[in-house]
């Protein structure tokens, strides 16, 4: 499947001086492995591919010197291939389970420089232990690979043209022909079905069934449940689940912000709050923070106590609250699709690189999101279907008069003084 970050990748790749050893987040199952292993095919002469968490035999050998030449004479016997710089990709895969090859990355940026190093692994955000062996700060180059967004979505079902389409009109603001505009709802209510999860797109591809993607769904978020257990400790273990499986509960509420009591009665930050930092820095959640005022710098007034806590994959959150796939492809009246439909954005701001925040007045607005870019900030407002009125993006625009502002919805594109109507298949333009 084409990704984006791909090019990312080919940037660094081409960096004549500088280069880091590149360390590649994201997930269990976003494509990291997939990614890296193509990238190095197709740009590279070779590549060498080792699983410090299968290959214990040169996981163990980290253990002794990790100085580049001697470790790169030991990949190069293990392997039975030249590894020579600039035409050999060396892939380090689950590098969490050898924190020694992580450390060893520092002396790589140091000492070996000419050689193309990427690192990878399942939860490696959660799974570092820094305080066992030093993490290398400023000698590693540092992406993140989410799931697919709904470009990426459309190119892998062969729609590349609708997605061009969806962009010019975005650029240009003006509306898409009532044709593409309705062709492009129906895919926008697939994915929110189907999700960004590579092995869920292709099994969907692959057969057009959209029943077949739940079972998909459920192994991965049974998998997500076993790292929980694999890379915490097993008083943690329990909290994180009840975390992870509260929400579709807590975005099920009027009121979204995070609650503790949900997860268990009498429930607090000091119970919970390393949990949500494991979900969170593993990459299975997306954290929302609430600010409470909509100026520039945004970050500064946030409220580290209040957030939203969302899906990384829009479809493992339709999967795990049980939301009937006929409800999403009629466009139904349902309460709980406002909250899909804020997750779905979510994962795309996200996606593209945007801190995620959401406004609330000291008394009843509240908007769903609200960016930052450059100086300008912006309030976003989230509908579901086609109804806009929006009080909260009201009361927002009278109080800090953003240059303009951006409402999702499932009508066309469109501009009024200075709104943008953008259509919920367009996130991944912002």
């Amino acid at each position: 499947m084409r990704r984006k970050i791909e090019e990312k990748l080919l940037t660094w790749k081409n960096k004549a001086e500088n280069r880091m050893p590149l360390l590649l987040y994201g997930a269990r199952q976003v494509g990291k492995t997939y990614t890296l292993t193509r990238f190095g095919d197709t740009q590279f002469d070779n590549a060498v591919y080792i699983n410090l968490e299968t290959n214990l035999s040169v996981a163990s050998f980290f253990f002794d010197n990790i100085s580049p030449e001697r470790l790169i004479r030991f990949l190069e016997a293990t392997v039975n291939k030249v590894i020579t710089p600039g035409k050999t990709l060396i892939i380090f895969d689950e590098i969490q389970s050898c924190e020694r090859a992580l450390t060893s990355l520092k002396y790589f940026c140091e000492m070996a420089p000419e050689y193309h190093i990427a690192a990878a692994g399942s939860l490696l955000g959660a799974a570092i232990h820094r305080e066992q062996y030093s993490f290398p700060v400023g000698k590693v180059e540092s992406m993140t690979l989410y799931p697919l967004d709904f470009e990426e979505f459309l190119w892998a079902n062969g729609e590349e043209r609708l997605a061009h389409e969806i962009l010019s009109a975005y650029e240009l603001m003006t509306p898409l022909p009532e044709a593409l505009h309705q062709k492009a709802i129906e895919y926008y209510r697939y994915y929110l079905i189907v999700g960004g999860m590579p092995a869920c797109v292709q099994t969907f591809t692959n057969s057009g069934k959209l029943v077949l993607v739940s079972t998909v769904q459920n192994e991965i978020a049974n998998n997500y449940v076993a790292d929980m257990a694999k890379y915490a400790t097993t008083a943690n273990t329990v909290k994180i689940r009840g975390c992870f499986n509260s929400i579709p509960a807590q975005l099920a509420k009027e009121n979204k912000k995070f609650q503790y009591k949900v997860v268990q009665r009498g429930g607090s930050a000091t119970l919970f709050g390393e949990s949500i930092e494991w979900l969170a820095q593993a990459g299975i959640v997306l954290k929302c923070q609430k600010i409470d005022h909509g100026t520039s710098p945004i970050a500064v007034y946030s409220d580290l106590s209040s957030f939203k806590l969302y899906m990384s994959d829009v479809g493992l959150l339709v999967m795990k609250s049980g939301v009937p796939q006929q409800t999403i492809l009629t466009g139904e009246s349902n309460v709980f699709m406002g909250s899909v439909t804020e997750n779905y954005v979510a994962q795309a701001l996200a996606s593209n690189g945007h801190a995620l925040f959401y406004w609330a007045s000291e008394y009843s607005a509240e908007l769903d999101f609200v960016l930052q870019k450059d100086s300008n900030v912006i309030g976003i407002e989230m509908k579901k279907g086609i109804k806009v009125h929006s009080k909260s993006l009201s009361v927002f625009i009278q109080k800090y008069k953003p240059n303009y502002s951006i409402r999702f919805s499932e009508k066309n594109f469109g501009k009024t003084d200075n709104m943008l109507s953008v259509p919920l298949y367009a996130a991944f333009c912002i």
